[in-house]
């Protein structure tokens, strides 16, 4: 669940970029779902609402979300599209993630991950884990 000090606004972030849609919406708590996959969901809630324990309504920071995604290229695409603010270029890693970053509503970083095959050195180094 992410807080979001304006709900909509970033119910329709996540949503665009994402291509989920909306499976609940009472105002100050959406739940958001993926078309094609509906135990992969989102859900927003208004920040420092009363079902928040007290303690726990400052608002988030140095938070990265992670999102992998099939076809990072068309996500990519439609960020652009949508003239989002990206925070780190579409680029490939030797430990197997081509993505970039961009910025939700709240400033919240959302790393947008697509898994590609690890480089050569880093396939054979141990890291690697199996089973």
């Amino acid at each position: 669940m992410v807080p979001a000090h304006d709900v909509a606004r970033s119910r329709d972030f996540y949503a665009g970029l994402l291509g989920l849609r909306v499976v609940f919406d009472s105002g100050w708590y959406v739940q958001l779902q993926a078309a094609t996959d509906e135990t992969v969901q989102l859900g927003l809630v208004a920040h420092g609402h009363e079902t928040i324990p007290r303690p726990h309504r400052s608002t988030p920071a140095g938070v990265l979300i992670s999102v992998e995604v099939d076809d990072v290229d068309a996500v990519y695409a439609r960020a652009g599209d949508l003239a989002l603010p990206i925070a780190s270029e579409l680029r490939d890693e030797d430990f197997g993630q081509r993505h970039f970053m961009t910025v939700d509503p709240d400033g919240l970083l959302v790393d947008v991950i697509t898994v590609i095959p690890y480089a050569p050195e880093v396939a054979g180094s141990g890291a690697v884990v199996t089973g």
